[in-house]
C-alpha cells in the first residue's frame, strides 16, 4: 500500500520535476566560405540586437517558465563551434549576457563549405545536453544550401531528432536564384517537426528585422502551447 502510493506520487510529481524551462532554442549561424566578414558581423550584430529587441524581450518573459539559449556557428563538416552554451534566460541581465557574448564573439572558421547535416548533427548533440524544457528548437541561419558531407535527411534520421522541431532562416540575396532555389530547399529539406516554419531575410541586412520576427514568433507560440491544457510533453 505505501509502496503504490510512492509510486503515485512519484508519477505525480515526475513531469513537473522535469520541466526547469518551456523551451530549450538553439541558434545556428551560417558562416560558410560564402558569407564574407562584412556579411558574418551583421549576422552577429543582428542577432545581438534581436535578442534585445522590445517585442522579443517581451516574448522571453511572458511565461514564468524560463528559456534556455544556445548559440554556435556552423559551417563545413569539422567547423561547428559554441559561441553561447546553454543558458537560462530568466531575467534582463541574462539576457543582455547573452546577446553581448555574441556580439564580441569571433569567427571562427572561413574557408569552409556548407554542411548542413553535420550542422543539424551539432545542434542535435548540443540538445542532448541542453536543460530537461518542454520544448526543443533548433533555428538553422543560412545563406546556400548544402554541398558538403551529408544533407540534412540522413541527420534526421540517423541523430535524435524526434521531440525537436527545426526552423530556418533563409538569406536571401535579393536574388531570382535565391527565390527559385534556396528557399524550395529550406522548406523541403530544413524544416522538421510539427509546427516548423521558415522566415525569410533579404539580403544580411535585413537579417535583424528577420531574426526578430522569428524569435517572437517561436516564443510565443511556445507561450500558447504552454497554456493550453493537455499540451506538454
Amino acid at each position: 500500500m505505501c509502496r503504490a502510493l510512492a509510486l503515485g506520487l512519484a508519477v505525480l510529481a515526475g513531469p513537473a520535476a522535469a520541466e526547469q524551462c518551456r523551451l530549450a532554442l538553439a541558434l545556428a549561424l551560417d558562416i560558410s566560405v560564402s558569407v564574407d566578414e562584412a556579411e558574418d558581423i551583421l549576422q552577429r550584430q543582428g542577432l545581438a540586437a534581436a535578442l534585445i529587441a522590445p517585442e522579443v524581450q517581451e516574448a522571453f518573459f511572458s511565461s514564468p517558465l524560463p528559456v534556455a539559449l544556445a548559440v554556435y556557428e556552423w559551417s563545413g563538416r569539422t567547423a561547428q563551434h559554441l559561441i553561447l552554451d546553454w543558458t537560462m534566460i530568466e531575467t534582463e541581465a541574462d539576457l543582455l549576457l547573452a546577446a553581448t557574448t555574441v556580439q564580441q564573439s569571433i569567427r571562427s572558421d572561413s574557408g569552409s563549405a556548407t554542411a548542413m547535416g553535420h550542422a543539424l548533427a551539432f545542434g542535435a548533440s548540443l540538445m542532448q545536453q541542453a536543460p530537461r524544457c518542454l520544448f526543443q528548437t533548433i533555428d538553422l541561419s543560412g545563406d546556400g544550401t548544402n554541398n558538403d558531407g551529408y544533407g540534412p535527411d540522413l541527420a534526421y534520421k540517423h541523430f535524435p531528432f524526434e521531440n525537436t522541431v527545426v526552423n530556418g532562416l533563409v538569406i536571401n540575396a535579393a536574388d531570382f536564384e535565391g527565390e527559385l532555389f534556396l528557399i524550395p530547399f529550406f522548406e523541403n529539406n530544413v524544416l522538421h517537426g510539427p509546427g516548423a516554419f521558415l522566415e525569410i531575410a533579404q539580403g544580411f541586412e535585413d537579417f535583424e528585422r528577420a531574426m526578430r520576427r522569428k524569435l517572437e514568433r517561436e516564443l510565443k507560440g511556445v507561450e500558447l502551447s504552454t497554456a493550453a491544457p493537455g499540451t506538454s510533453e
